[in-house]
C-alpha cells in the first residue's frame, strides 16, 4: 500500500512541468479593511490551535481518560488541529502581507491535506457514532468489542480511505493545463475553484469530485443517521425515564460535533448554487468560517458537556499554576 502511495506520488511530481502561480484572494471589497477583518480571523485560530492541542494533552496525560470514548475525541481534536494548520499560513499571510501568489504544486498539496482532513473528520464523527451505538446498546460488551487494537485499525482505516480518494484527485488537478486567469476565490487552494481555472476538459475532475464527497462526507453521514436511527430505538425501549435521560445525555457532545461540522458544508455547498446574487464577500467569509466553526467549538462543546474532559483540563491548568 505504501508502495503504491509512493509511485502515485512520483507520477503527481512528473505529470505535469508547466510553471503555473496562482493568486490567492482575501475578502472581495474589504482589501482596505483586510488588517481589521483578519483579528477575529487570527483570534479564531488561536482558540482552534489551543483548544484542540488541550484535549489532546489531557487525553495523553490523564490515565482516567485512556477510555475509547476519549481515544476517538482525541482523534478529532488530531484532525481539527491539522486542518486549522492547512490553511493557516496563507489565510493571515493574504490577509496580513497580500501575500496571495501559490505555485501549481504547493497549491495541490494544500488541497490534498485541506479535502483529506475535511473527510477525515467526517470519518472520525462516523467512528464516534459507532462508539455511542456499542455503548448505549451493547454496553456489557463495550470495552471488548472496541479494544485499543480495533481502535487503533478503525483510525488506520479512517486514514487510508481518505488518502485513497484523494490521491486520485490530486493527480487529475496536476494533469490540467492553465491559461486564464488564474485568480482564486480564496485565500487557499479548493478542488472546484481551482478546476474551474482550467482550460481543457475537466468534466473527469468536477465527476471525481463529486465521487470523493458522496463517497466519503456522504456515505459516513447516512451511516451516522443510521446509528442514532438505532440509538433512539434502544434508548425509547428502556423503561425508566431517567435512563432515557442519562443515555441520550452521553450523545449530546456528539450530536453537537456532527451538527458543526454538516451544517456549515450543506450551507455552504446551498450558497455556492443559489446564492449567485450575493456580495463575493459574502462567499469568501462563509467558506473561511466553514473551515473554523468545527475546529473551534468541538474542544468548547466537549470541555462543556464532559464533566471528565472539564475536571481534566481544569487539573492540568492547575498544576501548570502551581509549577509558576
Amino acid at each position: 500500500m505504501t508502495n503504491n502511495i509512493f509511485s502515485m506520488m512520483l507520477v503527481l511530481n512528473n505529470t505535469n512541468t508547466q510553471s503555473v502561480t496562482f493568486l490567492l484572494t482575501g475578502i472581495p471589497g474589504l482589501k482596505a479593511t483586510q488588517v481589521w477583518v483578519s483579528i477575529p480571523f487570527c483570534l479564531l485560530y488561536a482558540i482552534a490551535l489551543s483548544g484542540n492541542s488541550m484535549i489532546l494533552l489531557v487525553v495523553l496525560r490523564e490515565h482516567s481518560l485512556h477510555e475509547p470514548m476519549y481515544y476517538f475525541l482525541a482523534m478529532l481534536s488530531a484532525t481539527d488541529l491539522s486542518l486549522s494548520l492547512c490553511t493557516l499560513s496563507t489565510t493571515l499571510g493574504v490577509l496580513w502581507f497580500e501575500a496571495r501568489e501559490i505555485n501549481l504544486s504547493a497549491c495541490i498539496a494544500q488541497m490534498f491535506f485541506l479535502h483529506g482532513f475535511t473527510f477525515m473528520e467526517s470519518g472520525v464523527l462516523l467512528a464516534m457514532a459507532f462508539d455511542r451505538f456499542v455503548a448505549i446498546c451493547n454496553p456489557l460488551r463495550y470495552t471488548t468489542i472496541l479494544t485499543n487494537a480495533r481502535i487503533a485499525l478503525i483510525g488506520v482505516i479512517v486514514l487510508i480511505k481518505n488518502v485513497a480518494v484523494m490521491v486520485p484527485v490530486a493527480l487529475f488537478v496536476k494533469r490540467l493545463s492553465f491559461c486564464k486567469s488564474l485568480v482564486l476565490s480564496h485565500s487557499y487552494c479548493y478542488h472546484v475553484d481551482v478546476i474551474q481555472l482550467s482550460c481543457t476538459d475537466n468534466r473527469i475532475n468536477n465527476i471525481l469530485g463529486l465521487f470523493t464527497i458522496f463517497f466519503t462526507a456522504g456515505l459516513d453521514f447516512h451511516c451516522i443517521l443510521l446509528s442514532y436511527i438505532l440509538i433512539i430505538r434502544s434508548v425509547l425501549s428502556i423503561a425508566s425515564s431517567e435512563e432515557q435521560k442519562k443515555a441520550f445525555n452521553t450523545c449530546i457532545s456528539h450530536i453537537g460535533a456532527v451538527a458543526i461540522f454538516y451544517i456549515p458544508l450543506i450551507s455552504l455547498s446551498l450558497v455556492r448554487r443559489y446564492g449567485r446574487s450575493a456580495p463575493p464577500f459574502v462567499h469568501t467569509i462563509m467558506a473561511n468560517v466553514f473551515l473554523l466553526i468545527p475546529p473551534v467549538l468541538n474542544p468548547i462543546i466537549y470541555s462543556v458537556k464532559t464533566k471528565q474532559i472539564r475536571k481534566a483540563i481544569m487539573k492540568v491548568l492547575i498544576q501548570k499554576k502551581c509549577q509558576i
